[in-house]
């Protein structure tokens, strides 16, 4: 399981790399670089940075809010089968009883 940075060093990373990438002069090997001052794996480092540009809308793709929101969505759907299986089963029992000849 990775460990889980905190969110300043999520967002002081993100931040400097963003920067660095502005300036001609120190973006190639900026992430790298970056990564290598904070003690961080430079693909981790490159993760966050393109979750922040999209997140910004400077890059295509899907937001963080959006792929909540979708989880959250899959997660209500979940629970609304399983719902509705039960309520499927229980009327099943229910008409079953009613159709049994009483003694």
């Amino acid at each position: 399981m990775p460990v889980p940075y905190p969110a300043e060093i999520r967002e002081r990373a993100v931040r400097l790399a963003l920067e660095a990438r502005k300036d001609l002069a120190t973006r190639d090997g900026a992430i790298t670089r970056i990564a290598k001052q904070l003690d961080l794996l430079p693909e981790t480092l490159r993760k966050w940075v393109r979750k922040a540009e999209v997140d910004e809308g400077l890059r295509p793709g899907t937001t963080t809010e959006e792929s909540e929101r979708v989880e959250e969505l899959e997660r209500e759907v979940r629970e609304l089968r399983r719902a509705n299986q039960i309520l499927k089963s229980a009327s099943a029992f229910f008409a079953a009883e009613l159709d049994r000849p009483s003694r």
